[in-house]
């Protein structure tokens, strides 16, 4: 099994609100995910990482099955 390292993301990038789309930058030795949304309180995802992806392709599938749903 290979193991993936938390700091293969790198320095930079953002944290994303997956609740109201809020954006921060992030800050190097402290993950996005222990961060809190300054808007909401909702945890953050960092932007391009695994949780992202798989809440993007969530919010893909959502909206294919109810097309009446507009975003945000």
């Amino acid at each position: 099994m290979v193991l993936r390292r938390k700091q293969e993301m790198g320095a930079g990038g953002s944290c994303i609100c997956p609740k109201c789309d809020t954006r921060i930058a992030h800050q190097n030795g402290v993950p996005c995910q222990e961060e809190r949304c300054p808007d909401c309180g909702a945890k953050m995802l960092r932007e391009g990482s695994y949780h992202h992806q798989l809440f993007q392709e969530k919010q893909a599938r959502k909206q294919q099955s109810d097309p009446d749903t507009s975003e945000k």
